[in-house]
């Protein structure tokens, strides 16, 4: 169920321990091939056809379109908020629920940058409710949900720009697609494991994409919307069964 269709008294009479979803993702570039609402037209496909799975049994707030993108600001069309403005903005979506009694909140992302800020959260909500033993606050990026990569495909995991993403929007909103197929592939950036570098995106890519959106087709996009769908339905099916100690 979707939190915009509900009034008051209908979120007043939820089960306390009905789980709520904040979905998350951002407005920032992807290359010059898809459109910088990208990560958002993606998570909201995934959300509607996890929504019509679950129900009444999950109560999903709007989609926050506002991310931690400020590793792409250098290219044109970008909107961030900058990490700790991020950090106090998930905190205060939390908190309003915490205050409405509600004990599952699950922020589900679908941008990249949105990782690290969204685990802070999580872990900085942790310390602040320390004394209570029935919150659940988990925060989880979809496309690290548990499925392998499928068969033919080029890339076995997510890039940026990339021909998972160009996949999905070819299957969700092909006329928004610039000619991919011209898209050279750009390769991840050397790993400096075991450190952690601090980089902004055109240490990894000048023109933006990272991945190789050429080999983006709509069928492959179908594919995935269904595979993170499940994910997503299963992992929620997870939080709806805790029982407020383990899990399965």
């Amino acid at each position: 169920m979707h939190l915009t269709d509900l009034r008051w008294p209908d979120v007043a009479a939820l089960p306390k321990s009905t789980p709520v979803v904040f979905p998350v993702a951002a407005l920032e570039q992807h290359g010059h091939h898809l459109p910088l609402y990208t990560d958002s037209f993606l998570l909201g496909e995934i959300v509607r056809r996890t929504e019509a799975r679950l129900r009444d049994r999950v109560l999903f707030a709007p989609l926050q379109w506002l991310g931690n993108s400020d590793h792409h600001i250098d290219f044109p069309g970008t909107i961030s908020a900058p990490p700790r403005l991020y950090l106090d903005l998930l905190i205060g979506l939390a908190e309003n629920f915490l205050r409405h009694g509600f004990q599952r909140l699950v922020f589900l992302n679908g941008h990249g940058g949105n990782d690290v800020p969204g685990r802070q959260v999580v872990f900085e909500l942790r310390q602040r409710y320390r004394t209570r033993k029935d919150l659940l606050l988990l925060f989880a990026t979809y496309w690290n949900l548990g499925s392998e990569p499928s068969p033919g495909f080029q890339q076995s995991e997510m890039g940026h720009a990339c021909e998972w993403e160009t996949s999905m929007i070819l299957r969700l909103a092909p006329h928004l697609v610039g000619n991919h197929q011209e898209a050279k592939p750009v390769s991840p950036t050397v790993s400096f494991h075991p450190a952690a570098r601090g980089w902004i995106t055109r240490d990894r890519s000048e023109v933006g994409h990272i991945g190789m959106p050429h080999a983006a087709t709509a069928e492959k996009g179908e594919i995935l919307f269904e595979r993170f769908a499940g994910d997503a339905t299963r992992f929620l099916e997870q939080v709806l069964a805790w029982d407020g100690a383990s899990w399965a």
